[in-house]
């Protein structure tokens, strides 16, 4: 038996063992060998010597993730418990990882995961960025939190955030209202990341002065947009020439990140998405860099992850299929054996 003392500091023991100690009862359930007693700032752990060490590793992470994140949330414990990832890839080491901006309640923005970190480094070193991977990777917030970053250091006059307003698999119909009306629920999920940076009064002015513009693709034809930072988000749907036009609206001092999923594709059946094509002709060219994001960067909730793998494994088990049946059909006579002859 073995019985460890581990004193927190710094840290709230209430956003540590989480309200009514939920996050506290987690560790317990997952070590049911080991006794976990709670007082005050201080933790004893007692138990075989090898799973109380596991114990005082799983607290001190926690610990470690509020200081940096300021945030603990009960599914990044579980997933922690779960194993797989548990969230090494989402610390930082030493001051590496500095706050972006600080959202409307001065919580400090950050990269959480390994790719957010280097998506904010190609960024710095780089005019345009593609930054790809499955939905809950943090492309867009990530994005967003740069261009808010940029405005306030003064290296832009504006943040023009852009996506093509397609529908995701439904027929909307006629909207009613006016223009901004029917295509603001498009834009949507961009307004939702401005309104965690910008205190809402702050917002509305930069909104009316046209410091920050939210606009679907089809209105940037025929602009110039310079002293700006441009975020194009779900490229995904957007067609090459589409994107074509968009990159070539850029001025000398502008910057960009293009934002998109290319395992959700909106676009008609008969339509191509461009993204995959613009990443391959503008792959090598200086001054543009692509970031790839993965299952493991996804921030939201625990199972996310896993439903993204199980789709992955769904569609190259499909793959694999219709490879494995036109080699049958391209075999003489039609994939019949000498047997069947």
């Amino acid at each position: 038996m073995s019985e460890i003392i581990l004193t927190i500091d710094g840290v709230d023991p209430v956003e540590l063992y989480g309200e009514k100690n939920v996050k506290l009862n987690l560790i317990r359930q997952a070590f049911p060998d080991v006794t976990i007693t709670s007082r005050g700032n201080n933790i004893k752990i007692s138990g075989e010597k090898k799973n109380a060490q596991r114990v005082k590793d799983k607290f001190e992470m926690m610990v470690r993730m509020l200081k940096e994140h300021q945030d603990l949330t009960t599914e990044t414990v579980k997933d922690m418990l779960n194993g797989g990832n548990p969230y090494e890839t989402r610390l930082s080491n030493g001051n590496s990882n500095s706050t972006l901006v600080h959202g409307r309640n001065g919580k400090p923005i950050k990269a959480k995961t390994h790719n957010q970190k280097k998506l904010i480094e190609s960024s710095d070193q780089n005019d345009i960025v593609f930054a790809v991977g499955p939905a809950g990777t943090g492309k867009t917030y990530v994005a967003v939190a740069l261009a808010v970053k940029a405005l306030k250091n003064r290296l832009v006059k504006k943040i023009i955030l852009t996506r093509p307003a397609v529908e995701a698999g439904e027929n909307l119909g006629f909207l009613p209202g006016d223009l901004k009306d029917k295509v603001d629920p498009y834009l949507r999920p961009l307004y939702d990341a401005l309104d965690d940076m910008f205190p809402i009064d702050k917002l509305n002015y930069f909104m009316t002065n046209r410091v920050i513009e939210v606009a679907p693709l089809a209105f940037m034809r025929g602009r110039t947009l310079d002293h700006a930072f441009i975020i194009l988000d779900e490229a995904q749907n957007a067609s090459s020439l589409q994107l074509k036009m968009f990159l070539t609206r850029l001025g000398p001092s502008a910057k960009c990140i293009i934002t998109g999923d290319l395992s959700q594709i909106d676009l008609p059946f008969n339509q191509k998405s461009g993204l995959r094509k613009s990443m391959d002709i503008l792959s090598g060219v200086e001054g543009i860099d692509i970031i790839k994001l993965t299952a493991e960067d996804v921030v939201r909730h625990r199972l996310v992850k896993q439903i993204i793998k199980a789709y992955d494994k769904s569609s190259q088990e499909a793959k694999e299929k219709r490879e494995a049946d036109k080699k049958e059909k391209e075999k003489p006579n039609g994939g019949e054996s000498s047997k069947d002859i």
